[in-house]
């Protein structure tokens, strides 16, 4: 009778070790696959013992120059446009005065010819920025 009495009831857990198994395989792609969604131009900015700007509400207009000396726009998605002379110009021009007062920053390649950047400096100013800053990377400390 003893025997009947230890009837065997179904268990009412739920074992999570799988999911945590298959969240911590998701995680592990996300974290590889994350680096490779950004989008940019690859320029090796000189370095430069200069304060890094306060944190400002509006999000900079970015032209970049890489070693080529192409030039490509970068504004609110993070994805950057490769442009010609005019182009910039133009999509600089609209930028600008759509959002009077927005911070206009040049990234130009330590390789590339001065001139070329100095050339995108002129461009911004005759688009309408009333001040282009230049992008650098922080000295190294030994």
């Amino acid at each position: 009778m003893s025997h009947r009495n230890k009837t065997h009831r179904p268990m009412a857990e739920i074992n999570v070790v799988p999911y945590i198994d298959v969240m911590l395989v998701l995680l592990v792609i996300f974290m590889i696959t994350a680096p490779l969604l950004t989008q940019g131009v690859t320029v090796d900015l000189p370095q430069a013992a200069a304060e890094p700007l306060k944190d400002e509400a509006k999000r900079p207009l970015v032209v970049s120059v890489d070693a080529k000396g192409d030039y490509f726009v970068t504004y609110d998605d993070d994805r950057s446009k490769a442009v010609d002379e005019a182009a910039l110009l133009h999509h600089a021009a609209a930028i600008i005065k759509l959002n009077p007062g927005i911070p206009v920053m040049v990234r130009g390649d330590r390789h590339v010819d001065y001139g070329r950047v100095i050339k995108v400096m002129t461009i911004l100013q005759a688009a309408g920025a009333p001040s282009v800053g230049l992008i650098t990377e922080p000295l190294e400390t030994p």
